[in-house]
């Protein structure tokens, strides 16, 4: 007789991470190419040297000096390891069996590993043109639905929804309904019709989520964090997380990191990764592909089924990128000598794959 495991488990979908290839250009994973900062890493080493001891299992300085940066109080402020964590943290807070949790497709990869974990039942709603289509999320909401997640920008495809039609959406949501607003990759949005999330905040059913995985650069030490319009919200997620979660090295990283000059050194680092990003974007499309606009550290090639054979050819190349299987490939924003890379196999692999992208 073997051990009986939840049923459930049968069915999970697999979290497919990003692979890295000895030798081989990684631009698979949305990392950004910069090691930490010098100030950053000395924090890093300084922290090292106490963990042997627990650490702050609410990370209460790192989440003052959050509050104090977005001009929030702090009650309104949790942090967690890694924006996923929170994400699934919310599923547990929010929903169970026979409640339904509401997505776009494609979308995120976590949102329905999380969901399905919690037990309740994932919705999927169908991009327009690589966008989350609102108006049919609004229409799919159910009397079972008790919680949405609006990645924007998102991933995989770095598409946006502007202000409008997301204040369009928030009013169509029962006020019971939690609305998660997923913007992981927020630091590196240019357009000024992109809403921030936490101009939301008067309301109380939603949170915004951020991360100092990507713009911040600290992916491996796994510390992201949530902003909600009701600290009820906030109480909730400290119920579900799991004690010493997110370790004394990550949040005095992230401490060292929201420092004003640190910051403002990270930002630049931004900068530097969207200009990039619109060279990158501006060659591929010049090579015939599909590439829709993204406010995000990567760019998007919908080739549908063609999408796995793409990203093996550019292996051959000794480039890696990430696969959706029958959508499209995902391809970060890397150094300009990495970019380089990826462009010289996309315009080779042009003249056979461009034409299978296609924005629908």
């Amino acid at each position: 007789m073997t051990v009986r495991l939840r049923s459930t488990l049968a069915s999970l979908p697999a979290y497919v991470p990003g692979r890295s290839v000895p030798g081989a250009v990684k631009l698979a994973s949305n990392e950004v190419a910069y090691p930490p900062l010098p100030s950053v890493l000395a924090r890093i080493a300084s922290a090292a040297a106490t963990v042997n001891r627990y650490p702050d299992s609410f990370s209460t300085e790192l989440t003052a000096a959050i509050a104090a940066h977005h001009g929030v109080p702090v009650e309104q402020v949790v942090v967690g390891c890694g924006s996923v964590s929170l994400c699934q943290q919310l599923v547990l807070s929010t929903a169970g069996p026979g409640d339904e949790v509401l997505y776009a497709w494609r979308s995120f990869e976590a949102y329905p590993i999380v969901t399905t974990i919690g037990g309740a039942t994932p919705v999927q709603v169908p991009l327009a043109s690589q966008v989350h289509d609102l108006q049919a999320m609004a229409a799919a909401i159910t009397p079972q639905t008790r919680l949405i997640f609006v990645c924007n920008p998102n991933n995989p495809t770095g598409t946006v929804v502007g202000a409008a039609a997301l204040t369009r959406f928030l009013d169509a949501v029962a006020p019971d309904v939690l609305v998660v607003l997923d913007e992981a990759y927020r630091e590196f949005v240019r357009d000024s019709d992109v809403p921030d999330g936490l101009t939301f905040l008067d309301r109380p059913n939603v949170i915004v989520l951020r991360t100092f995985s990507k713009a911040y650069g600290l992916a491996g030490l796994r510390v992201g964090y949530g902003i909600a319009g009701d600290p009820a919200v906030i109480n909730a997620l400290r119920q579900t997380q799991a004690p010493f979660a997110v370790t004394h090295v990550a949040q005095q990283a992230a401490l060292a990191s929201l420092e004003p000059e640190a910051s403002a050194e990270l930002m630049s680092r931004v900068d530097e990764v969207v200009q990039e990003r619109t060279r990158v974007h501006d060659a591929l499309a010049s090579y015939g592909y599909a590439v829709p606009p993204t406010q995000a550290n990567f760019v998007w090639l919908p080739l549908g089924d063609a999408a796995v054979d793409w990203a093996a050819e550019c292996e051959r190349s000794r480039v890696i990128v990430r696969p959706f299987g029958g959508f499209g490939v995902r391809v970060t924003i890397g150094s300009v000598e990495e970019n380089d890379q990826l462009l010289a196999a996309a315009k080779t692999l042009a003249a056979e794959y461009a034409h299978r992208t296609a924005i629908g």
